[in-house]
């Protein structure tokens, strides 16, 4: 059964070698470098190449050639994010425009002082998503499985001087949700993927593309909990240098808050994000692996 792992399958060298494209030659010969790149995942990654086109086929009812074409573009726009990612955290910001979609949902929940949650999926770009979230009057935590292999996170830290936000890794000891706790308590944002899980977490079946697929309910389970004001946000890439930003309207937790409701609600607006820009899911594996 094809899982996904929680690893970054970038290297160091890839890293360092775009950073220096990026610094001394621009954003637009990186993306040129990047055709090449892709060409060679696209050929010797089979297993990711062939979900990825099972998902385009089966789920999104496209034909067999487009379904090719959408696997090559779906990793070419994965290469753009992390492109993107480097330069907006080294400060080329300026290089990128947006278009805001809910930003009042976002300045509404600011203006509660309350703190926030945000439920975000591997869909875009969560990086530039977390740049716009940055611009208002809040404090942004990242509740997250640190993945990447230590030498490009270092290496990473060098060139951009590091996150530009806090970060909240997720601790077997459960020492995160005391974090989250705090800074809620502090009137703080905190941010975090609801679309995979790892082996032994708890999930619940959700209806997603026609068929059951499986969701985490930690992230529910801490909203839940925590009863912070939450919502959903995506930041997807919509031409070379531009990207769209939805916030949802604003969700509010009673003390009857259902689980499965909540989580059918979000996997609900997740699928109508998915469908609008199918190739910037970046869930390489069976989804619907039962």
């Amino acid at each position: 059964m094809a899982r996904w792992e929680g690893k970054s399958k970038g290297t160091p060298l890839g890293y360092r070698i775009f950073a220096f494209i990026l610094g001394n030659v621009g954003l637009y010969p990186a993306y040129f470098l990047l055709v090449f790149v892709v060409f060679y995942y696209f050929l010797f990654a089979p297993k990711p190449s062939r979900h990825s086109y099972l998902f385009f086929r089966d789920r999104c009812g496209f034909g067999r050639l487009k379904s090719v074409g959408m696997v090559y573009w779906s990793y070419f726009m994965l290469g753009q994010s992390l492109i993107d990612r480097v330069a907006v955290m080294a400060g080329f910001s300026k290089k990128f425009t947006s278009t805001s979609n809910g930003s009042e949902n976002i300045m509404k929940m600011a203006e509660m002082k309350r703190g926030a949650i945000l439920l975000g999926a591997h869909l875009g770009n969560w990086e530039i998503a977390g740049h716009f979230i940055s611009r208002y009057d809040t404090v942004v935590n990242i509740l997250m499985f640190d993945g990447e292999h230590e030498q490009i996170k270092n290496y990473l830290d060098s060139v951009t001087g590091g996150k530009r936000f806090k970060v909240i890794p997720i601790k077997t000891d459960l020492s995160h949700v005391y974090l989250m706790s705090e800074a809620l308590m502090r009137g703080e944002t905190i941010c975090m993927h609801a679309d995979r899980f790892l082996p032994g977490n708890r999930t619940m079946a959700i209806p997603f593309f026609g068929e059951d697929a499986l969701f985490p309910m930690g992230p529910f389970q801490l909203v839940r909990a925590l009863k912070a004001p939450f919502t959903y946000v995506y930041g997807v890439k919509n031409g070379a240098a531009h990207y769209d930003f939805y916030a949802r309207p604003v969700r509010e937790v009673t003390d009857f808050a259902n689980i499965e409701a909540m989580m059918t609600d979000y996997v609900n607006d997740l699928e109508s994000m998915v469908r609008k820009c199918p190739g910037q899911w970046f869930n390489y594996y069976d989804f619907w692996a039962k």
